[in-house]
């Protein structure tokens, strides 16, 4: 075979595993497509979260841990092989809550959750007083917090950048403005591009994000992957205002604010809404009234790809063993497990981690 893994797709998820794989003295190369792509990777949050994932599936939230555990030290290693930094601030991550109904409903759910974690759920609730000595410019109208200890954000695009340098570095291909229309086991897999590209490899992981709706079925996958758009606001750079993030805003390590997401069912559409900027405009006012008078600079949508739960999807198909689905919502949080653990499962190794309940089988109807 010309290489040990063909990966389809090349924004984080897929550059994640590549590196991990490199890692381990696999052959790689990865088909990534062309600018016109629907990239999460370029218009995502930013944050490294664990906080209110796996609520219904405690396995997503161990999974969440465990990445953000290792977070660190992977940025550091690939910071430390490139040169290219990878801002990370991980001291914690806030939920505000406007009203004590919802941020009591939301700690009883978290008392559930931390009892089937055995514990290991570290957070902490914050009144309004006790968050005013963390945040000085949160605003009147945020009357309590939950502080969780194990999130925080980092520079998305700089983790791009980086990942895919020192996937070049370890000898792997990226081959960009390539559209995969066929993927075939004759001997090996053989995948076929738009422009007549070919690439044989023993095996094939696609994470090509919302592409796997179309590529997934004919791999014998379901991929039942679906678009939400997520509406982004960027101010000027500012002095100091937010110490931790938050699902609101965040202080970029730039000194910007990104003021996010909104959560909308509008199809392959990435663009930007009055309505939907100044929803966030107003939240974000609420919680920092200080944002009022700063000076907007940017926005943009971008599309999340989402499963039918919310949660990851690996799986290995069933029609073309050494076929993998790797696709999630959270690329940037799992990023250091893609890197660091996957390779494990996509080997099958001793080490491998238990991603049965990540399987496509959860959407198999009886």
């Amino acid at each position: 075979m010309e290489t040990d893994y063909a990966i389809i797709g090349g924004g984080v998820v897929g550059l994640s595993v590549a590196w991990g794989l490199l890692r381990r003295g696999r052959t790689v190369t990865v088909l990534d497509g062309d600018d016109g792509s629907f990239r999460a990777s370029r218009g995502n949050f930013g944050l490294v979260w664990v906080q209110s994932k796996g609520m219904n599936q405690p396995r997503y939230a161990q999974w969440s841990q465990q990445s953000a555990a290792i977070w660190a030290d992977f940025a550091q290693e690939v910071s430390g092989n490139t040169g290219k930094s990878i801002p990370l601030e991980q001291n914690g991550g806030y939920d505000f809550h406007f009203s004590e109904e919802t941020l009591e409903e939301t700690v009883a759910k978290y008392e559930i959750l931390k009892a089937q974690l055995g514990g290991d759920y570290p957070y902490e609730v914050l009144g309004h007083n006790a968050l005013r000595k963390e945040e000085p410019h949160i605003g009147p109208k945020v009357v309590g917090a939950i502080l969780h200890y194990q999130d925080g954000h980092a520079n998305p695009l700089k983790l791009l950048v980086a990942l895919a340098a020192d996937v070049r570095r370890m000898g792997g291909r990226v081959l960009t403005g390539k559209t995969v229309t066929e993927v075939t086991k004759p001997d090996g897999f053989r995948i076929t591009c738009a422009d007549g590209t070919t690439v044989t490899s023993g095996k094939v992981v696609l994470s090509a994000g919302l592409g796997a709706a179309q590529l997934g079925p004919k791999m014998g996958f379901k991929a039942p992957v679906r678009p939400q758009r997520g509406q982004v606001l960027i101010t000027e750079k500012l002095p100091k205002l937010i110490n931790r993030p938050s699902l609101i805003a965040r202080q970029v390590d730039e000194g910007g604010i990104q003021i996010g997401a909104t959560n909308e069912e509008v199809g392959l559409d990435d663009r930007v809404t009055q309505p939907g900027l100044s929803g966030l405009a107003a939240k974000a006012i609420a919680a920092y009234p200080a944002l009022a008078r700063a000076q907007l600079v940017r926005s943009w949508g971008a599309l999340r790809i989402l499963s039918p739960d919310g949660l990851p999807i690996y799986q290995e198909s069933p029609d073309m063993p050494g076929a993998y689905l790797v696709t999630c919502h959270s690329g940037i949080t799992l990023a250091a497990a893609h890197a660091r653990l996957l390779p494990d499962w996509l080997e099958g190794t001793d080490a491998a981690p238990d991603l049965e309940v990540f399987s496509e089988t959860r959407f198999t109807v009886s």
